[in-house]
């Protein structure tokens, strides 16, 4: 059979912390969980950051669907998926230029189309 496939990643529920921090670093389900998600939420009172493992295919259609509502303002959501070792830790300092991140929707809206193709 295949080699078993395991990432780690980092999980918490509602921080306002972007909890990276070792204690929260957990094993995913062998050969289903395949990402890390992540999920920003500015509310009033600041910024709250979700955590966890999901499968790529949950990842990529919720981020799609959270795209609209990923403005940066208050109520926003953003969610993200990463598929290397605890790959949703802290935030890098630098920012990302818009070029790339347009390439990085792109792709993922095609790796959706072709989940959504081997689905059907």
């Amino acid at each position: 059979p295949g080699e078993a496939f395991q990432i780690q990643c980092f999980q918490c529920e509602e921080m306002k912390l972007d909890c990276s921090a070792p204690e929260h670093v957990v094993n995913c389900t062998v050969n289903v969980q395949d990402m890390c998600q992540t999920e920003v939420l500015v509310q009033a009172d600041g910024v709250h950051y979700r955590k966890s493992c999901a499968s790529s295919g949950a990842c990529l259609i919720a981020s799609s669907g959270y795209q609209q509502f990923c403005t940066g303002r208050l109520d926003s959501v953003c969610i993200s998926c990463c598929n290397t070792p605890l790959c949703n830790g802290p935030r890098r300092g630098r920012p990302v230029p818009s070029a790339a991140a347009a390439s990085g929707v792109q792709m993922s809206t095609h790796m959706l189309l072709l989940l959504l193709a081997l689905y059907l």
